[in-house]
């Protein structure tokens, strides 16, 4: 059975459109679902970074504590097949909560690792599809800052194959923007 993660990011609840894509995307996929929710998950910081680069077997209790949320997030994404991540654009890029995620996912020797050639990502072979939601920012354009980075990040640990549901223009017409976004999730592979 393939096994579906899904990462919400929108601080709306309910009201969320991406919430609403997300629903949608990870219906037709089916699957084994793991739902997480990013608008609890704390910002890193100084002892994060310091329990991160200590080797495993020298890392202390504390530390060993520290990063035990960015284990089990790393454990879902590797564990997943398919990964549906909710994305609206807050002023031009992606929402805190992602950012946070991506922060805690993003581990030298977990999901990356350096060589001489260049980084190297460690994550495996996923497939992503983006839900993204903007009230204005056209995708891809010259004033969406969220798409190229989270192609950037994803292929960053090793996952290349990305593709986005727009739901653009929501503050124009949220229903004709949810209608072509749920056209283009019609036409996804299940």
């Amino acid at each position: 059975m393939t096994k579906v993660l899904r990462i919400d990011s929108s601080i709306k609840g309910p009201a969320s459109v991406t919430r609403k894509l997300t629903d949608k995307i990870t219906a037709r996929l089916g699957g084994d679902l793991t739902v997480r929710d990013t608008t609890t998950i704390p910002l890193i910081d100084g002892a994060w970074i310091g329990a991160a680069y200590t080797p495993a077997d020298a890392r202390t209790a504390e530390q060993t504590a520290t990063l035990a949320l960015s284990d089990a997030l790393i454990a879902e994404i590797k564990a997943a097949d398919v990964i549906v991540i909710g994305a609206p654009i807050y002023n031009f890029g992606v929402t805190g909560p992602l950012k946070a995620w991506i922060d805690q996912i993003c581990r030298v020797g977990e999901t990356f690792k350096y060589t001489e050639t260049g980084p190297v990502g460690l994550a495996g072979a996923k497939r992503v599809i983006v839900a993204y939601a903007s009230g204005g920012v056209p995708q891809g354009s010259a004033y969406d800052l969220a798409s190229a980075y989270l192609k950037q990040v994803l292929a960053f640990i090793g996952i290349t194959d990305v593709t986005f549901v727009a739901a653009e223009g929501v503050a124009v017409d949220e229903a004709a923007a949810i209608a072509r976004a749920e056209d283009a999730i019609g036409k996804l592979a299940a």
